[in-house]
Formats: structure tokens, C-alpha cells, sequence
């Protein structure tokens, strides 16, 4: 529990830190700029910010700093809950330059894995076991998402729902604490105000249910765009492997795109909080289209555009070089998706409000981009108090859920390690499989025999040996099979065939076999379809040892064991 706080608290101070590091260089320019005059600045500011993040990575660093969320669960999935120090600041230094100088994305994710790196090292430090480092990850970020967005019930719901393996009631209390402590840290620096201002004028009405059913399918729908253009710009950025050609495409597009719509310049929460009081004011806020503000199909194609292109600006930025979260972004589209969905329904006939389908959109996006419905639930009704959209917000976010489900079944954090076969973390057996390595458990006490020994030599062999299984090796070591004593126990007590029978007439190839370098779950699937009990482990040809189903389900027994302690 002292753990659990003083992670609470330093995961809130980081982001406390990465909020001010962003205000500091936003205030730098808007002290001195005014944009309103300057709009090529659009289109400097993000590429100086991509520069300015290589620079740090490449030649200050000379670390990759990788993102926030799928940071925390590779971790967990590959690495023990081992995240590298350098995490503790680094993405705090480089999200803050990319947001600052107008990077579109948001913050939460490096604070996560902020958090999550300070867990890590605490834990590692202590000599803590996989099973609580892997509380202590789930307690940062916690922590963090209490402390950025100042929800603790959601930030909890997030540490069950995407972050944490196998949850018992041990661990509630050291969420709890590390939620609070967060949140607590927060409000000392940045005082107790909600996120978004959001008051409800128009409370939920039951006619309303079969909007907020169409609203989930749309975000549902926007949300598997949002997670296709991530993944398909992401795939053309890694074909790149000059980091300047990338930086550099990246900033001109995101250049390109702010100078366009310059909504998308930073987090955008200004954007969202006006967008929740209806104001419509910044899709045109110094743009060369501005004075058609009261033009309605202008106005909804630019919403709809703002929307399609906030996706391919978070994503160029990401893809250029850029660190942050798709927490931001996400509730970016969310919010414009109900405000376009609310307003044209409303010209057709309908008599919607549309501040309220802005912020259930906020959820339904949440849900659907990093597939999370509880997460969307919580956090939008506590970031803007308004728990009295609670059903409409639950409706709309299980929809959106169940419709990107039904077309992607990974999110933005998680299709790279699922690709890999690496996304272990909500599969509690393919975890601890993970955590065991064929080298550990190779057995060596075989008595190996030559394939020109007579069946009298293999006898005397038998007779001291306490295993049934006999590897058959050359003068190199290679395998050349295996006598096993069942195969030969009718022969093995006639003396008169002890010196015409050979070895090799005896012997044969087991199938299949193991390399050292397998994963266990290759192993297990090899046991289970092959119904062999022992598996001979090679490498190279040469003989190794061998690995036994008994040895291979009292180790896994044991990890289970670890993992479901209190």
C-alpha cells in the first residue's frame, strides 16, 4: 500500500510536469505570435517539433522512446513488467515538444508510461516478482490517467480493462490508493476544476434511444476508420527508413493539415470544450474559409473533413516521429462525430441536443478506438460530471464496441504486439507460457547410446539408467534417433541376440522436436499434437537434452500458482 502511493504520487507529478512543460511552450508562442497574422507558422511549428523530438532521440537520448500504452503491455507480455529507465523522462520531454510545437496527439499515453516506467523500476529495484510488478505497472497507470484526467473511478476501470493480466481482490486496494494519490497530486497543482466544462440542460429522454443506437453505430464505424488509417499510415512510415526522410514528410503533412485546419494545432481540448457548448466558431478560428460560419452544408462538410483528417494528423505525427497518446484525438473526433450526427439529424427534422450527443460521441470513440467500453463510460462522465447521461453513454458506447468488433478485432494499442503473436496480457495462460523458456527446462540425465552398439551394449546401458528414452548420437553429437525401451522390451532378455542386433536397427527418428529458441507455446502445441510425453531438444542438428510434459506442467502449475496468490 506505501508502494501503491508513492507511485500514485509520482505518476501524478508526471503529470502534473507534462502539462506545465506544454503550457510553458504554448504560452512561449502565443505571448509573442499572433497566429491570426502569421498562418505559415502552421506549417513551421510541427516540422521545428518533429526536428527538435529526433534530435533529443537520436543524438541526446540515442534511445527509441516508444509510445505510451503499448510500451506498458509489451512489458508485460515480453519483457517481465521490465520497462527501461530511460522512460521515466524521456517521454515526458519528447511529448511535451511534440504537443507543444502542435503535434496532434494528446498526453495521456506518455504520462501512462511515465507512470508505468516508474512502477517498473521501483519494483525492479525491491526484487519484486513478476506478479506484483505487474500490479506496480497497473497501479501507475492508474495513477496517471487519475492524475491527467482527473478521474479516479475511470482510471481504475482503465488499469482492469486494458492494462491489468489477472485481477484479485488483493489488488483493488493498492488501485485504489494509487487512483486517489494521483488524482490528489493533481488537483494540488492543477487545481480541482473538471477537464471539460459540460452542464446538462436537457436531461435524457427515452425517445431519444434509437439516435443514441444509430449514434453507437456511427462512432462504432468512425472508430474502425480511425484504427484502419492509424495502422495504414503507420505501415508506410516504417517502409521509410531514413529517420529524417520521416521527420521530414511527417512535419510537412501535419504542416499541411494545421495550416488547413488549424483546430488540429496540439491536444485540441480548447477545440473539444467548445464543441460541448455547441460553439461550432473554432472549425472556421483562422482559417482563409473563415465568415461561413453560418453556412450549414459548409459547415457540416468541414466538420466532416475535420474528422476524416484529425485521424491522418495524429497519425502523421506518430509516423514522423512524434510521442503522445490517442486518448486526445480520440475524443477529438468523438466530440465533432455527435455534434455533425446531432446537427444533421436535427436538420432533417429532429430535436436533438446537441451538446449531449457531443459528449456521448466522446465514449463512443474512447470505446471503440482502444476497445475499452467501460473506460469510455466512466471517463467521459466523470472528466465532465455528467452522470446524468449515464445510460445514453453506456448504450452508445457498448454499440460502438460491438460494431469495430465486428471488423477489427485489435485496437490502435494493441494490432502491432497481436501481429507479433505477443499480446499476451489479457490471456492469463498465455502469459505464464511466455514467461517459461525451453532452456530452463531442458533435462540432460539421458544415457546416450552409438548407432553401432549391439543390443547387448544398449543392455548394460539400460541397466543403469533411470529413463526409458535413449538418444542415439554421433562422434559430432547429432541426433540420429532415440531406442525407446517399450519398443524393444521382448527383444531386450534373449541373450542370443545381444551381438548380431545393432543399435541402429532399433532406433528412430522422433517427431516432432524443439529448438531452444521456441517459444512455450510452440512447445505445448507440439505436446498436445503429438501426444508424446518427452521431446528431444536440438539445435542445429546436434543433441541437447529433452523437455517432458510432466516437467513443462509442474513448472506452468507453479507460475499459475504465483499468479492467483493474494
Amino acid at each position: 500500500m506505501i508502494l501503491s502511493a508513492m507511485i500514485g504520487f509520482l505518476a501524478g507529478l508526471a503529470a502534473v510536469i507534462i502539462k506545465n512543460l506544454v503550457r510553458f511552450i504554448r504560452n512561449a508562442f502565443e505571448n509573442h505570435i499572433e497566429f491570426s497574422e502569421h498562418f505559415f507558422l502552421y506549417l513551421l511549428l510541427p516540422l521545428i517539433g518533429l526536428l527538435l523530438v529526433a534530435i533529443f532521440v537520436k543524438f541526446i537520448l540515442r534511445k527509441k522512446v516508444d509510445h505510451g500504452i503499448p510500451t506498458v503491455l509489451y512489458s508485460i507480455s515480453k519483457r517481465n513488467g521490465k520497462i527501461r529507465s530511460h522512460n521515466i523522462f524521456s517521454s515526458v520531454v519528447a511529448s511535451s515538444i511534440t504537443v507543444g510545437f502542435g503535434g496532434s496527439v494528446g498526453l495521456e499515453g506518455p504520462t501512462v508510461a511515465t507512470g508505468a516506467a516508474i512502477g517498473s523500476n521501483l519494483a525492479r529495484l525491491l526484487r519484486l516478482n513478476y506478479r506484483q510488478v505487474t500490479l506496480m505497472l497497473g497501479c501507475a497507470s492508474a495513477g496517471a490517467m487519475a492524475a491527467i484526467f482527473k478521474a479516479p473511478i475511470a482510471a481504475i476501470v482503465f488499469a482492469l480493462e486494458v492494462i491489468m493480466l489477472n485481477l484479485t481482490m488483493a489488488s483493488v486496494i493498492p488501485l485504489l490508493i494509487s487512483s486517489v494519490t494521483g488524482v490528489i497530486t493533481s488537483y494540488l497543482f492543477l487545481g480541482q476544476n473538471t477537464l471539460y466544462s459540460f452542464h446538462i440542460v436537457e436531461s435524457f429522454n427515452l425517445s431519444e434511444i434509437p439516435y443514441y443506437l444509430g449514434l453507437g453505430i456511427i462512432t462504432g464505424l468512425v472508430s474502425l476508420y480511425f484504427t484502419r488509417i492509424y495502422i495504414f499510415i503507420a505501415g508506410i512510415f516504417e517502409k521509410i527508413s531514413t529517420w529524417y526522410i520521416k521527420m521530414i514528410i511527417g512535419g510537412i503533412a501535419l504542416g499541411s493539415l494545421i495550416f488547413l485546419f488549424p483546430s488540429f494545432y496540439g491536444e485540441g481540448y480548447d477545440v473539444i470544450n467548445s464543441a460541448l457548448q455547441g460553439d461550432t466558431g473554432y472549425l472556421f478560428e483562422n482559417t482563409f474559409y473563415a465568415g461561413y460560419e453560418r453556412e450549414f452544408f459548409l459547415m457540416a462538410g468541414v466538420l466532416l473533413l475535420v474528422i476524416l483528417f484529425k485521424v491522418v494528423a495524429t497519425s502523421v505525427t506518430f509516423g514522423g516521429g512524434g510521442v503522445g497518446g490517442v486518448f486526445a484525438p480520440s475524443l477529438f473526433v468523438g466530440v465533432n462525430t455527435g455534434l455533425l450526427f446531432a446537427t444533421v439529424m436535427n436538420y432533417f427534422g429532429a430535436n436533438l441536443n446537441e451538446k449531449n450527443f457531443a459528449l456521448v460521441a466522446m465514449g463512443g470513440l474512447i470505446s471503440g478506438v482502444i476497445h475499452a467500453p467501460l473506460t469510455g463510460i466512466f471517463l467521459i462522465a466523470e472528466i465532465t460530471s455528467g452522470y446524468a447521461l449515464l445510460i445514453p453513454l453506456m448504450i452508445t458506447a457498448t454499440i460502438s464496441y460491438a460494431t469495430v468488433r465486428l471488423f477489427q478485432p485489435t485496437s490502435v494499442y494493441t494490432y502491432q504486439l497481436a501481429k507479433r503473436g505477443e499480446l499476451f496480457t489479457h490471456d492469463q495462460d498465455k502469459t505464464v507460457l511466455s514467461l517459461m523458456e525451453v532452456t530452463h527446462l531442458i533435462e540432460t540425465n539421458f544415457n546416450t547410446v552409438k548407432p553401432d552398439a549391439t543390443l547387448g551394449e544398449l543392455v548394460q546401458v539400460i541397466s543403469k539408467s533411470q529413463r526409458n528414452i535413449f538418444p542415439v548420437i554421433d562422434t559430432e553429437n547429432h541426433l540420429l534417433g532415440v531406442v525407446w525401451v517399450n519398443d524393444i522390451r521382448h527383444i531386450v532378455f534373449r541373450p542370443e541376440l545381444y551381438d548380431n542386433t545393432y543399435v541402429r536397427d532399433l532406433m528412430f527418428m522422433p517427431v516432432p522436436s524443439v529448438s531452444p529458441k521456441e517459444s512455450m507455446e510452440e512447445v505445448a502445441h507440439k505436446f498436445q499434437t503429438s501426444s508424446n510425453y518427452n521431446l528431444p531438444v536440438i539445435e542445429d542438428g546436434k543433441y541437447i537434452g529433452f523437455v517432458s510434459r510432466a516437467n513443462v506442467f509442474s513448472k506452468y502449475r507453479t507460475l499459475i500458482k504465483e499468479f492467483s496468490e493474494d
